[in-house]
């Protein structure tokens, strides 16, 4: 079997197959977004109430001055490397079994942004003064800290979103003229074909597409790793035990891929269900994705043995206790909990009856997204709670506005995906057109595009 249902599939059923949907939402759609408005609501909530009260209302203390809110804030950054890796490296390495789920995993990564972005703004404290981390001229002579790494985390998140955005919306173009000539509502019409840009499909067109798309692949591909490189540097050039280590680089990139890819599976095996998109979304997209989520799987539980190596070389007492700590001490728990969903759980991809099982799968990767939230918490939490001065020891316990927090930040991100799945076509329809047998007589000659 090809990439989709047989070889004489037309261009016109694929059109039907991913539009029809928009128009007619399937229950599971409904259902999901009826979980997600509360969550969102209780965000809206808890937000009021953080504005109100201050940021004492999380269980942040002495000395564990980054709960939650950093925690989080790391966790959806990672969530929003896959849909980049997805669009713009398998792009550039022309895989073409990216065209089924690119689409998906780029909004997921807008979104995921969105939901990281968030964070840093409302754990200063004092939100309306955000704009202080800015280089804006003032009359107080006043400038952010460039040597600071929060403030390297402003321009390097804000230019991840800007060119991932740019990324989304260029590819959404053909498609979106697609949706205008099929619209039938004036509403439909004008707003489809607003941001359709006049696209016609004229040669003229396809060639200033083309050269868009690859050149905002090419910009987008060292963000990838850069991205998060600059996100780790918020604890690895710092001198806390811990976090002070030349490792965290590498390692936060390999994390992001796993707990990104872990989210695209968690957000796309249901889907393909409602939508009846098993033939365009196959077992064999599932099961790429799913060594994928192998290979980081195995870099990471590399990356958390080193660890303990490096602590162990350099020969540093406060070191070796940060690490002994936090697999033995207080938080015990947490860290068997990351080990097992990160290094154990992935192991089972080896077995190919669980790779090609979408239900295996869409359990793993929720095992995937809670033991890289967990890797975060511990990352952050236990090498505070103890730092140089056991005087200053303390144990850090979450509130229910953490929690209200963690959930809002998920009942946001749900909402925004699912709004995506019903106004836009969640399959990149014009990328798959041209990898049908009808388009290339000789895609199905080539190896990895088979089920």
């Amino acid at each position: 079997m090809t990439l989709v249902t047989g070889n004489n599939v037309t261009f016109k059923q694929l059109t039907d197959d991913v539009a029809r949907p928009i128009e007619d939402p399937p229950l599971g759609w409904w259902l999901a977004f009826g979980l997600a408005l509360p969550l969102l609501g209780l965000l809206g909530v808890a937000l009021a109430y953080l504005l109100w009260e201050g940021v004492g209302i999380w269980g942040v203390n002495n000395p564990v001055g980054w709960g939650w809110a950093i925690v989080n804030f790391v966790f959806w950054v990672g969530i929003g490397h896959a849909g980049t890796l997805i669009s713009a490296i398998l792009f550039l390495f022309r895989q073409n079994w990216r065209t089924a789920v690119n689409r998906s995993a780029e909004a997921m990564t807008i979104f995921a942004v969105i939901c990281a972005g968030m964070f840093p703004g409302i754990h200063t404290g004092r939100p309306w003064l955000d704009y202080w981390m800015f280089p804006l001229p003032n009359q107080m002579q006043m400038w952010p800290n460039f040597r600071s790494p929060l403030l390297w985390d402003v321009f390097a998140v804000s230019t991840y979103f800007t060119v991932s955005l740019l990324f989304w919306y260029v590819g959404l173009v053909p498609d979106l003229a697609t949706m205008r000539d099929r619209a039938k509502s004036k509403i439909g019409q004008f707003a489809y074909g607003l941001f359709a840009l006049g696209w016609r499909g004229s040669t003229r067109h396809w060639q200033h597409y083309e050269k868009a798309y690859l050149l905002l692949a090419g910009l987008a591909t060292p963000l990838v790793l850069s991205v998060h490189t600059i996100v780790s540097f918020d604890f690895a050039v710092s001198n806390l035990p811990g976090w002070h280590t030349t490792i965290f680089p590498p390692y936060f990139v390999a994390g992001a891929i796993f707990s990104g890819f872990g989210m695209v599976l968690t957000l796309l095996i249901p889907l393909r269900k409602w939508y009846k998109l098993e033939h365009i979304i196959t077992i064999k997209h599932l099961e790429n994705m799913a060594k994928v989520i192998l290979l980081t799987g195995s870099l990471v539980g590399y990356a958390y043995a080193m660890e303990f190596f490096i602590a162990w070389y350099s020969g540093n007492a406060y070191e070796s206790f940060a690490f002994v700590n936090r697999a033995f001490g207080d938080y015990w728990w947490a860290y068997w909990t990351m080990v097992s969903c990160n290094v154990i759980s992935p192991q089972l991809v080896w077995f190919k009856k669980i790779r090609r099982s979408p239900m295996a799968l869409f359990i793993l990767s929720i095992f995937v997204n809670i033991g890289m939230w967990f890797e975060r918490f511990v990352i952050t939490v236990t090498s505070l709670h103890h730092d140089f001065m056991p005087s200053s020891w303390g144990y850090y316990t979450a509130t229910f506005w953490d929690l209200a927090f963690l959930l809002g930040s998920f009942g946001l991100f749900f909402t925004l995906f699912l709004l995506f799945c019903r106004f836009l076509p969640m399959i990149a329809l014009a990328e798959i057109k041209a990898v049908l047998p009808i388009a290339n007589p000789h895609y199905g000659e080539e190896d990895g595009h088979h089920e």
